[in-house]
């Protein structure tokens, strides 16, 4: 595989490779900037078709954490790291202590934390080896999973959506199409659920279906969550979701879920515009997890996420009213915002 090659390779700082065999590890650490501070980012196994596509991806999802760390007001550069893997079958101690060293020999250039695939107690396991992790603290208010935290985020974002497009943040009777009810998705249900919404959910996991069904959403098939008619479409599953196909049928007037890259490419986002469909950029509305990160190993603690997660809503309706007014899609502006912060140093937001 060539790095230099990867469509989505943007000038990265640091991509570094790990073959272990003793453990099984293969994974890949990638750090896409850090002028506003250490690269912070979650650790995902996924059985990725091949190297290339797990290339792809911790390019994307690097890249994504700096542009939303520099929106969300941390001092904090974009990084990730992803292991080529089954999690169900290959997951074991010593692959995870084997990550935790190749953590730790890169010297503090990347911080990792919980992601897709991985758990709190894998970082445990993980922390045995290096200081470089977050996401374990004790005695939290979830243990140190940041999932409700994006969960929190992603209702605030939708609120923020509803109250630009129709003028009113309320959720009642308001019909939201969850796609994917795992970790974040399952709490954003019952958030939403909470305050009146009708939730459609959809999972591939036949156990996230059956805890959304039982927190009171329905569950409908898969294949038809993209084009189900709905006010908002909240994509909380894997990337690359809203694709040159799937943003044709879509039938919401608003998209803004929690999964990160749901874009396979800008032209999504400007093809989303031209219908009229209100999108949230992922790498802003989904940042609750990553402040909620920053908090357990900054002073001060978790007890600030709450208030900073105010954040999100802010910046989106920044965000909605800029492209309202240039015409340009949510996303280019969104770009040129946190590109105004990491590399410009234009705007430094107050936590």
């Amino acid at each position: 595989m060539s790095v230099f090659n990867s469509s989505h390779y943007d000038d990265h700082e640091l991509v570094s490779f790990c073959q272990d065999a003793r453990s099984g590890l293969r994974a890949i650490v990638a750090v896409h900037n850090s002028n506003l501070g250490p690269a912070l980012g979650g650790c995902r196994m996924f059985p990725y078709a091949n190297d290339d596509h797990a290339l792809d991806d911790v390019l994307r999802l690097s890249k994504g954490m700096t542009y939303k760390s520099a929106l969300a007001g941390l001092p904090l550069g974009g990084g990730k790291a992803v292991i080529i893997g089954d999690p169900a079958i290959l997951k074991s101690r010593d692959l995870l202590l084997a990550m935790g060293q190749f953590v730790n020999d890169l010297g503090g250039r990347y911080i990792t934390a919980e992601d897709s695939g991985t758990t709190v107690t894998d970082l445990k396991i993980i922390a045995e080896r290096t200081s470089y992790v977050s996401g374990v603290v004790e005695g939290g208010r979830f243990g140190g999973d940041p999932s409700p935290y994006t969960a929190q985020g992603v209702f605030l974002g939708i609120k923020a959506a509803l109250a630009f497009k129709h003028g009113s943040d309320d959720l009642s009777g308001v019909r939201v199409a969850v796609q994917g009810a795992g970790a974040v998705g399952r709490h954003l249900i019952e958030l939403l659920i909470a305050e009146g919404a009708i939730v459609f959910a959809a999972d591939v996991n036949v156990k996230h279906c059956q805890l959304a069904q039982q927190s009171g959403a329905v569950v409908i098939p898969c294949d038809h969550i993209m084009g189900f008619d709905t006010d908002v479409l909240a994509p909380c599953a894997m990337g690359a979701s809203l694709n040159a196909g799937s943003v044709e049928i879509i039938r919401a007037g608003i998209v803004a879920g929690a999964a990160n890259n749901q874009l396979a490419s800008n032209a999504q986002g400007e093809r989303l515009l031209r219908r009229g469909i209100l999108y949230a950029p992922d790498f802003v509305i989904n940042a609750g997890g990553i402040i909620d990160v920053y908090y357990q190993r900054a002073e001060g603690g978790s007890t600030k996420t709450a208030a900073h997660l105010s954040n999100i809503s802010s910046s989106l309706l920044e965000i909605f009213t800029q492209s309202e007014a240039s015409g340009l899609s949510t996303v280019a502006i969104a770009e040129q915002l946190a590109e105004d912060i990491f590399l410009n140093g234009l705007r430094v937001r107050a936590a």
